[in-house]
């Protein structure tokens, strides 16, 4: 047993891979809370997606792909809290349009790149046994600011995902405080690329989150939950991606799935 885990972790890259998943599993699980509490599951997936035309442009002039990534995911999460301000649209409707238009632009420039096969598969599917001393760098740097941000503005932040009503009443700034919360997300979504791609970069907010959900209605508590639930499944897919010999990001992303179906299935046993 102790030679089952010993050995992955004799290797260089599988260390640097297990600390990115493990940051990544629980960054993703503590922002995924407001994304769950907040009803913004989709919100996450058109984040995820709407980083194509950034990779797409940063690739084609050469320049870094996660710098074009969080560019790209700034500007969409931006326009979203701005067409939805101060009730011109839903905000739903705003994420729906802006995320078919990033996504199609995506899409058509990536298909003028004859390679893209090779190079870019590794931002579609995830690629963390490909992590390097300056990517954990980088990934570690990053998330201990978005961390650290959700902890100056928890209050805020705890309000006005449970009573946006009352966040206006007590004159919060709410319009900062939500393109605040955008900003981390496309940048935990940027982070996640590395781990687990764009495709299921969406699937880490949310399922972590979910099954905390069930568990308890604190959200303090809901955030450690979270947390332990991703960096669990980061830590056990890594693992299962060794030797199943199958993709890192969908291991991961399977075993928090299965994580909230034993959750769902003992609650809903319990009743």
């Amino acid at each position: 047993m102790i030679e089952f885990f010993l050995q992955p972790l004799s290797y260089s890259f599988m260390q640097r891979g297990l600390l990115a998943g493990m940051m990544v599993g629980v960054l993703c699980a503590v922002l995924g809370t407001y994304v769950v509490l907040r009803g913004m599951a989709f919100l996450g997936d058109a984040l995820a997606h709407a980083i194509l035309p950034g990779v797409a442009v940063a690739y084609l002039m050469g320049g870094n792909l996660l710098l074009g990534a969080l560019v790209a995911a700034a500007v969409v999460a931006l326009g979203i809290g701005y067409f939805s301000k101060n009730g011109a649209i839903k905000e739903d409707t705003a994420i729906g349009i802006l995320f078919s238009a990033a996504l199609s632009l995506g899409v058509a420039m990536i298909s003028s790149i004859r390679s893209f096969a090779v190079d870019l598969s590794h931002i579609l599917f995830g690629n963390v046994l490909g992590v390097s001393p300056s990517d954990l760098l980088l990934t570690f740097a990053l998330g201990a600011i978005v961390l650290l941000t959700v902890v100056l503005l928890y209050r805020p932040f705890m309000v006005l995902s449970f009573d946006p009503v009352l966040a206006a009443t007590l004159r919060l700034p709410t319009v900062l405080l939500q393109n605040i919360m955008m900003m981390l997300l496309a940048v935990t979504v940027v982070i996640s690329l590395q781990t687990v791609g764009v495709g299921l970069a969406a699937a880490m907010l949310v399922t972590p989150a979910a099954a905390a959900y069930m568990l308890t209605r604190r959200l303090s508590t809901m955030m450690i939950i979270s947390a332990l639930i991703g960096a669990l499944s980061s830590l056990i897919g890594l693992f299962l991606s060794y030797y199943l010999n199958i993709v890192s990001g969908s291991a991961i992303v399977l075993t928090a799935t299965v994580f909230f179906l034993i959750i769902f299935l003992v609650k809903k046993g319990k009743r």
